[in-house]
């Protein structure tokens, strides 16, 4: 409950793009949480998915090109919220904010404090959201320097109040003057988070990095000592922290090319824990080496239910020969850890997977030891669709598509999802898109309980949001079984991106 998943940019890149080419570097919208326009709680029996929303106060901070988006969220407890994203102000100049639910109502977003003085070139962004208790968050992100390079910062906030922003300390001295930002945070309690991200170098390429934050105080990033860091590109993409002292984090880093290698993809997926506030060595889930013969592989989501079991997700690909029978397909891979030591990478098998063309596996959530979820896409199978593979008492299981899209698009059907969220296991939530022929992408939601996968459903009110024919769930927080709550973006009539929120209750 811990570890915000933030649904990484690979469902959104491709349709994403255009519509966020003004707006934001990155673009991603990313909320979950219940209200109305005013922020008060929606009128929801239990477990069933009230009316979206437009998230509280944006209207009035979106006063640019009317681009604004949430990125990430955590909910601590179910009411208890806090969310993070950007907004476009009156100089078309994109600014972080975040935004607070007490007791079931979310307050108007606000500008992160400080984070404008940092934003001299103006483009800002809050990537990622952790919280811990009522009114107790972090989050983390960019924003661009007056020599228009993006530079990571942290904010915390303390008995609902939020401090300001500053610069990730050591990260200067890390990149030299270099792009850096941060892509995760993870907080165990108030006051002791992880952090990580990627930094550029002078000489080339990026490295990864993590920073502790102990007893309230940011520590100095440190490089991840990674086994091969020039030539090419290495980040930490995702962190989990189960406890202070105690978090998992993965990424990727180059590797020299083999001779079955993927064109300009030499890269290799790692994890690496800390223990009692020590950093370990990073290392390749056990077999993903074996996996990864087209050398372009990454760990996209990690999770931990507690200190040493933790479950990682990713993609790895086959080998290239040079031609297009042969192209050097992404597959996705899970892995768990046990007692401190993790196991052979797995990957999903199931019958419609046969013949597909790419699986990925985009998050993994573990609500407890030897028990995780994750789930991915798959293309060019029977269906382009989406599914979801678990783990019980240690064991993974065959994969299976969700039900219920069929229904909604067709057999024919086209969908991806992200985002995921288990309280306890077999009790999970996760959404996405699916496409609908002649009128683009609609959000849909679905939950696990006891152990069985509901029918995937539309977002009930986004149809009427989304007249621009682009919505998507890109965020789910379930705080426990059954009050699960999501956000995502639509399109309005203009083609701008808004943000929206709905919940069970």
């Amino acid at each position: 409950m811990k570890m915000t998943v933030s649904w990484a940019v690979a469902v959104q890149r491709s349709r994403l793009a255009r519509a966020c080419a003004a707006a934001a570097a990155v673009c991603g919208l990313v909320l979950a949480g219940a209200g109305t326009a005013a922020g008060a709680r929606a009128a929801v029996s239990a477990g069933r998915w009230g009316t979206a929303i437009e998230v509280p106060g944006l209207a009035a901070l979106n006063a640019g090109n009317g681009s604004a988006a949430v990125v990430s969220v955590s909910c601590a407890l179910a009411g208890y919220c806090g969310a993070g994203g950007y907004y476009t102000d009156r100089g078309r100049h994109t600014q972080g904010l975040v935004v607070s639910e007490r007791n079931g109502r979310w307050g108007n977003a606000v500008v992160v404090p400080g984070l404008v003085a940092l934003n001299a070139a103006g483009n800002a962004q809050v990537v990622s959201v952790s919280c811990t208790g009522r009114g107790r968050c972090a989050a983390g992100g960019f924003y661009t320097d007056s020599s228009g390079h993006t530079q990571g910062f942290v904010v915390s906030e303390r008995n609902g109040r939020w401090g300001d922003a500053v610069e990730v300390p050591g990260l200067a001295a890390l990149d030299g003057g270099a792009s850096a930002q941060v892509s995760s945070v993870s907080c165990a309690s108030a006051g002791n988070c992880a952090a990580g991200g990627q930094y550029g170098q002078v000489s080339g390429g990026s490295q990864a990095y993590l920073v502790s934050e102990t007893h309230g105080v940011w520590r100095p990033a440190r490089e991840v000592p990674l086994p091969s860091t020039s030539g090419g590109n290495a980040a930490v993409t995702s962190v989990s922290c189960p406890s202070a002292g105690n978090c998992t984090a993965g990424g990727y880093y180059p590797i020299p090319p083999g001779p079955l290698a993927v064109p300009g993809q030499n890269r290799q997926g790692f994890v690496v824990s800390e223990t009692d506030g020590v950093w370990g060595t990073p290392q390749a889930p056990p077999g993903l080496a074996a996996l990864n013969v087209g050398d372009s592989a990454a760990v996209s989501s990690v999770s931990c239910a507690s200190a040493g079991n933790c479950g990682a997700a990713g993609t790895w690909t086959g080998e290239y020969d040079g031609t297009d029978d042969n192209p050097g397909l992404t597959n996705a891979f899970v892995a768990a850890e046990k007692n401190g030591r993790w196991g052979t990478a797995h990957v999903p098998s199931a019958t419609f997977l046969a013949g597909s063309e790419t699986t990925t596996a985009h998050t993994v959530s573990c609500p407890s030891a030897g028990n995780c979820t994750a789930v991915g896409d798959d293309t060019g199978g029977v269906d382009h669709g989406v599914y979801v593979v678990s783990e019980r008492n240690g064991r993974w299981r065959t994969a299976q598509q969700l039900p219920g899209l069929t229904a909604l698009n067709g057999p024919a059907s086209v969908a991806a999802i992200g985002p995921l969220s288990c309280p306890s296991a077999g009790n999970c939530g996760a959404g996405g898109y699916y496409l609908v022929p002649g009128s683009g992408h609609e959000a849909f939601v679905v939950t696990e309980r006891n152990g069985r996968w509901g029918r995937a459903a539309e977002v009930p009110g986004t149809a009427d949001l989304n007249l621009g024919g682009n919505a998507a769930v890109t965020a789910v927080s379930c705080p426990q079984p059954g009050r699960c709550a999501v956000g995502g973006y639509y399109t309005d009539k203009h083609g701008y991106i808004h943000a929206f929120l709905d919940s069970q209750l």
